[in-house]
């Protein structure tokens, strides 16, 4: 009787640990048929240094959507950006899309500021207005090196 039970508890231990792997796997695993349904916005930047797919898009510090596809515009040189935004969020056709980084060197992010407009972005609309990048870099070299007179 004492063995059974002990055979039952580690049968039980291993079936917990089973179903603790499986559920860790689906949440971390970002299958796509576990997102929430998206329509396509599209964005363009002058740059978009360092934004990768699969990064968040959000407004107001909320987690909205994702970033679908990034592309080179070849006819003028801008960088296209395809946004997965969830459906349930309805933005203004005058929001702003800007690209940020998370602290100082954290991942980049694409944040959008919703406008005032009563009309609404709709699947496939392009949103005009967009901030590009800050490239670090040129910043801090500009400061050092620049010229005091």
């Amino acid at each position: 009787m004492k063995r059974f039970t002990v055979e039952a508890a580690v049968g039980l231990f291993m079936v917990a640990g089973f179903l603790a792997f499986a559920y860790l796997a689906v949440r971390l695993g970002d299958l796509p048929w576990l997102d929430p349904p998206t329509y396509t916005l599209t964005a363009r930047f002058t740059s978009i240094s360092g934004l990768k797919v699969g990064a968040p898009v959000e407004a107001a510090g909320v987690a909205i959507g994702k970033v679908a596809a990034v592309g080179l515009d070849a006819q003028h040189y801008d960088a296209t950006v395809r946004l997965a935004i969830d459906q349930v969020v309805q933005l203004p056709a005058d929001s702003i899309a800007s690209i940020r980084t998370a602290g100082i060197i954290g991942d980049r992010y694409v944040d959008i500021a919703p406008g005032g407009a009563e009309e609404r972005l709709v699947a496939g609309g392009v949103i005009e207005e967009t901030e590009s990048a800050i490239n670090l870099e040129q910043l801090v070299s500009k400061y050092i090196f620049e010229k005091k007179e």
